[in-house]
């Protein structure tokens, strides 16, 4: 639950920001600033842990280092694709696509015991899947859905 911090923690400073600076809560402004950050952040440590990541992606799946770049790059323009008004819409429901296809990878992740900061495979295993990764997902497909979808 980490990485939610960031979701959070930039979600609220944010708001705060609009506040003070705009004289009014902006929700919808810092719900997609929020994301974006986020998704940017996480985007970026594929290229950063893309050895670990690469475990984690199913054995049947072949170039599984072209898809660890190719879903960094697919999340990065995620997060830009939130702040562009006219595309926030198609970006949020591909979004909510994209999490419940990795999804896979996290179940696959999970029962190998990987850890993709290490490229081992001493990982937490299947009580992260379930105390902290699906709770996450949930997390982050509603997110997607009020801030990109809803109060669009």
């Amino acid at each position: 639950m980490k990485l939610l911090t960031i979701l959070f923690v930039t979600f609220i400073l944010a708001l705060l920001g609009t506040k003070i600076f705009q004289g009014d809560w902006n929700f919808l402004f810092s719900g997609n600033i929020g994301m974006a950050v986020f998704i940017i952040f996480t985007g970026l440590s594929h290229f950063k842990f893309q050895k670990g990541m690469a475990l984690m992606i199913p054995d049947f799946v072949p170039a599984k280092m072209f898809w660890v770049y190719c879903t960094g790059v697919i999340e990065i323009a995620a997060g830009i694709g939130l702040m562009i008004p006219s595309m926030r819409e198609l970006t949020a429901i591909l979004l909510i696509i994209f999490f419940v296809l990795v999804f896979i990878a996290n179940i696959n992740s999970s029962k190998k015991n990987i850890n993709i900061f290490k490229a081992d495979y001493s990982g937490p295993g299947m009580n992260y899947l379930y105390k902290e990764r699906v709770p996450m997902q949930i997390i982050l497909i509603l997110w997607a859905w009020f801030f990109g979808i809803y109060l669009s």
